[in-house]
């Protein structure tokens, strides 16, 4: 966890990421959700009376659903195995690498995608996640309206209440479709982001191993 997080923050970090029971709307709702939507397509210029379009507003909602499903937790990632270095046996820390991972997000500020790879590097303790599991909780993180340095910070700290390893690297390029589509229209910007825990903290030269496995990915 991040210092700065109080007891409250932490609560709500527990309670948000180890959530399994799946969202649920109403028929109702989402009938009222799709009105509003239609409305404002309609507004904007779209034509809803062709066969293409009729069913927009409802497919539009199903698809932020669908693109926010992070929310939902994910209870898989309870997955943990023993180490794999037996207690007592020394030598130089060695890092668990896994990337490029793709990922796609809605920006909070906008409601637009980000989207990019993420690399994630971590120095075991007791016990190792599947590898799997990694791109799980980059998606889980991923999978909200959110922004990528959040991502990354949450990445980070769920790994290491996981299984407490001895150290956490997380690195995030992402493009974001708020600067290119509207604002400054920048298409060819990305965003690099990097978020380090124990002893990517304190080893420089961990953490260059790490960026350097990430550029030969």
């Amino acid at each position: 966890m991040t210092e700065e997080m109080n007891e409250a923050e932490i609560l709500e970090f527990h309670t948000r990421w180890e959530q399994v029971e799946p969202r649920h709307v109403a028929p109702a709702d989402l009938e009222r959700f799709e009105g509003y939507v239609a409305e404002i397509f309609a507004a904007l210029g779209m034509d809803l009376a062709t066969p293409g379009t009729r069913e927009t507003p409802q497919r539009f909602v199903q698809a932020l659903f669908d693109a926010t499903a992070g929310y939902d937790g994910d209870a898989k990632l309870r997955t943990a195995f023993p180490s794999e270095r037996p207690v007592g046996v020394d030598g130089a820390h060695s890092q668990i690498v896994e990337g490029p991972i793709g990922f796609f997000s809605l920006c909070e500020h906008h409601a637009l995608p980000f989207h990019g790879v993420a690399h994630i590097g971590y120095v075991a303790g007791g016990e190792i996640l599947g590898i799997s599991k990694l791109t799980r909780l980059v998606r889980l993180f991923a999978r909200r309206f959110t922004v990528q340095e959040r991502v990354g910070e949450q990445i980070a700290d769920a790994l290491v209440q996981l299984v407490e390893p001895r150290g956490v690297a997380v690195r995030l390029e992402a493009a974001h479709l708020c600067t290119q589509m509207r604002g400054v229209n920048e298409e060819a910007a990305r965003t690099v982001t990097t978020f380090w825990r124990g002893l990517y903290e304190e080893d420089a030269g961990l953490r260059a191993a790490f960026l350097s496995e990430v550029r030969n990915a």
